[in-house]
């Protein structure tokens, strides 16, 4: 499968005074999570790449590139260290640095970053300003409605009746989000917020689809589904993401054209009238409703932990292609494909995530295994040298295997070698059920 560019780029790069770049590249990605660690290594795969840094890292980036303390909302600092080490380019991870415009000082100090501008940041900063988007660019999206008080969510939570969804209007790192049928709940939700977005509910299984673009161009990835709830059977609170595989076997053909057509380029169009050009990272989560697919949330960068599946399935220039991105040629760039088989990723979280994990607990992982990646999302060494979980969700394991049910078998007999006593995962991760389940409700 090859994930081919759409439309054309003649525009220049977001910065007037990019540098050239050298033939063997320098890589800074900016992060410390999980997402930032398969960024890492699939940049480290890239034959055109020389050197990988990553800022601040964690104990897994380490054993492979070179980390260096860094605040990552402090932009001059960032653009310092890019500078400092030579780097022809950054990838910003995260999200807060981006609406905090770190890529904007990245790109003032002559370095190609692949990460929206501040301004262009904002469909994932602000849920209100991504509505109003998608309503000017008549993407096909849940009605809505923007409520500052308790009187307007009232309103709005009658409008739309249950389930009820309420939306966090700023960043909330993936759990701003409550969808319920309880309206005390839902209310409780929106007075914990100063703005909140209030949408009718989507039915149907939700979906993630990547898409690097320069504004102009865009090249969709693989789509990748995740499991949000805490505990099995979707029970418990909403998490960043308990795992996630690809490819989707229940996905039609057609689906991703689709959302080419009716969802990305009208929104890039719709940026570029707004004098704020996308370029970087657009990813679009989707429900597949049984009036086709509408978009759940638009993100201003790669998912977590959708990005743990679909790296490794790629096969081509990873790091090429974003730098085409970050200096506005993709449309020259060379193709990534999708080579064969399916990735499933499972991810062991602390006791008490999401509500109160308990970090410090001591890791032991065994010797690499074929097809898996133990990607680090909450570790850190100890006073000891001992690796111990230093967040909620601490590592994601992820398999490669000929199907998914040989990935799922894989993942799990790894999980199963990790020694931490403190974890916890998801047992039901691309499950066979799960499967069949939703294929049920499409069909």
């Amino acid at each position: 499968m090859t994930a081919p560019s759409t439309g054309s780029s003649t525009h220049s790069s977001p910065s007037g005074h990019i540098r050239p770049t050298a033939d063997s590249l320098t890589v800074l990605v900016v992060g410390a999570g999980g997402r930032e660690h398969s960024l890492a290594l699939a940049a480290s795969h890239d034959p055109g790449v020389g050197a990988v840094h990553v800022a601040p890292g964690n104990p897994g980036t380490a054993a492979f590139a070179t980390n260096h303390p860094v605040d990552i909302m402090d932009g001059p600092a960032v653009a310092a260290l890019a500078t400092s080490i030579g780097a022809d380019l950054v990838i910003v991870g995260p999200e807060a640095p981006l609406v905090a415009g770190v890529a904007d000082d990245v790109r003032a100090a002559g370095i190609a970053c692949f990460g929206p501008s501040r301004a262009a940041a904002q469909l994932e900063g602000s849920k209100a300003f991504a509505k109003k988007v998608m309503a000017d660019a008549q993407v096909p999206t849940a009605q809505s409605r923007v409520a500052t008080t308790p009187a307007q969510a009232a309103a709005a939570l009658d409008e739309f009746g249950a389930p009820y969804v309420v939306k966090d209007d700023g960043l909330a790192a993936g759990k701003g989000v409550i969808v319920t049928s309880d309206r005390a709940a839902a209310l409780a939700h929106a007075a914990e917020c100063d703005q909140v977005v209030i949408e009718e509910y989507l039915d149907g299984p939700e979906l993630s689809l990547f898409v690097i673009t320069d504004g102009t161009s865009a090249v969709p990835l693989l789509p990748a589904q995740d499991f949000k709830r805490v505990g099995e059977g979707d029970a418990g609170p909403n998490t960043g993401g308990m795992g996630s595989y690809a490819p989707l076997p229940w996905l039609p053909a057609d689906v991703v054209d689709e959302v080419m057509v009716q969802v990305v380029r009208p929104t890039l169009e719709r940026m570029r009238e707004l004098g704020t050009p996308f370029a970087g990272l657009l990813y679009v989560g989707l429900a597949l409703t049984a009036a086709g697919p509408r978009v759940v949330e638009f993100n201003a960068r790669f998912g977590d932990p959708e990005t743990e599946v679909v790296l490794p399935l790629l096969e081509g220039p990873f790091a090429r292609v974003l730098l085409a991105a970050a200096t506005g040629t993709l449309a020259d760039a060379p193709a990534l494909t999708v080579g064969p088989g399916a990735a499933v990723g499972v991810v062991l979280a602390s006791t008490g995530y999401p509500t109160d994990p308990h970090p410090g607990g001591v890791i032991k992982l065994p010797p690499a295994h074929d097809d898996v990646q133990v990607i680090h999302s909450g570790t850190a060494l100890d006073a000891h040298g001992q690796l111990v979980s230093a967040g909620g969700r601490v590592l994601v394991v992820v398999a490669r295997g000929i199907d998914l049910a040989d990935a799922r078998a894989k993942a799990y007999a790894a999980v199963d070698r990790i020694d931490f006593p403190d974890g916890f995962c998801r047992r039901d991760i691309a499950s066979p059920q799960r499967l069949a389940a939703i294929a049920d409700q499409l069909s």
